[in-house]
């Protein structure tokens, strides 16, 4: 999983009925584009996440085609 700033992770939910959190790539703390990630929540709350096998990136350049 590579990813870059501004890139959107989407780690999505394990249990019917839970949606998918999505969340703002702001820093790659990684090399190459690698984990861990600094991410911001929709709340504007931070974290540093290492996405498992559930989660995706959506890379910026691609959202707006």
């Amino acid at each position: 999983m590579r990813a870059a700033k501004g890139d959107k992770l989407v780690q999505h939910g394990r249990v019917v009925g839970q949606h998918d959190q999505v969340t703002e790539v702001v820093e790659v703390m990684g090399e190459n584009g690698n984990p861990p990630y600094r991410v911001r929540f929709d709340d504007g709350h931070e974290a540093i996440m290492s996405p498992g096998p559930d989660c995706q990136v959506r890379h910026g350049d691609t959202q707006h085609q």
